[in-house]
């Protein structure tokens, strides 16, 4: 086996993404400061992501091999088997960056614990060294969590960190026949959600919190799924019963749709990395086959 590899996956801050669009920092401030808000502080943030990407580097053993990826960038980076992950910056780069892993270590860095939840991102730079040695070492105490996948009838497939979402990609209603065991239900809503433990603390948590839910929400390890149908219709032919529901391991949800037009599941938020779902395509959402191994 050779030298470990480091691989840091980050994405363009704020500053950087206005000087793309802005080009210099006087047309950047002056678009700010348009909109009551000042350059000084993304350059603040810019500042603090950089120098934890600076330290995290300079900590590095000598000999190590490493690589850098750009968050945009994902979807063409391969990974190696032996690489130890370090996602530096908010929670949700790791969610970002977990569907293109299969069984590395993960390491989430903190940059601004002022402004990150520091949920998955629970290292700080001037600490992570060691945690990311231990990884590489195949020493670091790794939490196994669960990830949520969708399988398509024409092979096609997805996963999420977080949760999955089922609907049409407009905000116009969603049409499509649910089932659950032997319960078969058609319903018109605003779509539905799965969530993994992990996700249970962001968008599943607000649903719950707000529908006044009864089940219990998954922790993070948990091979349980919870799936939460937002704002069902009780018309003529319509469920608006089966609205929420645990999926314990090895069971499924399937979803066919009933969209002409506009169905779509996306992962983790990402909308512009969806599946197009037809007329009479039908999904299988259950619990996927490898897990985020996150170090503690």
């Amino acid at each position: 086996m050779g030298e470990p590899r480091a691989v840091l996956v980050h994405r363009a801050t704020e500053f950087q993404a206005l000087m793309v669009e802005h080009g210099t920092r006087g047309k950047a401030a002056f678009f700010l400061k348009s909109r009551g808000r000042d350059l000084e502080a993304a350059l603040r943030r810019h500042a603090l992501q950089e120098r934890a990407l600076k330290e995290v580097l300079g900590a590095l053993p000598g000999r190590w091999r490493r690589a850098k990826v750009e968050r945009s960038d994902l979807d063409r980076f391969l990974f190696e088997p032996e690489d130890v992950v370090v996602a530096v910056g908010q929670d949700g780069l790791v969610a970002n960056a977990s569907k293109y892993l299969d069984g590395q270590a993960v390491v989430g860095v903190n940059p601004d614990p002022e402004r990150n939840a520091g949920v998955l991102v629970r290292h700080a730079p001037e600490r992570a060294a060691e945690v990311i040695r231990l990884a590489a070492a195949r020493r670091a105490r790794l939490e196994p969590r669960t990830m949520v996948e969708v399988a398509v009838d024409d092979g096609q497939s997805l996963l999420a960190l977080n949760e999955l979402f089922v609907g049409h990609r407009s905000h116009q209603s969603a049409r499509y026949d649910l089932r659950l065991g032997d319960r078969s239900v058609h319903q018109v809503s605003s779509g539905l959600i799965v969530a993994t433990g992990t996700g249970s603390t962001g968008w599943a948590s607000s649903i719950h919190r707000a529908c006044g839910s009864r089940i219990q929400l998954p922790s993070p390890c948990d091979p349980t799924l919870a799936f939460f149908v937002r704002e069902a219709w009780p018309g003529p032919g319509c469920d608006a019963e089966v609205v929420e529901g645990a999926l314990p391991d090895g069971v499924s949800l399937c979803i066919t749709s009933r969209m002409g037009e506009g169905g779509v599941v996306f992962g983790d938020g990402i909308e512009a990395d969806r599946i197009e779902l037809r007329w009479g395509q039908s999904i299988q959402v259950r619990r996927a086959g490898r897990t985020l191994n996150l170090a503690a």
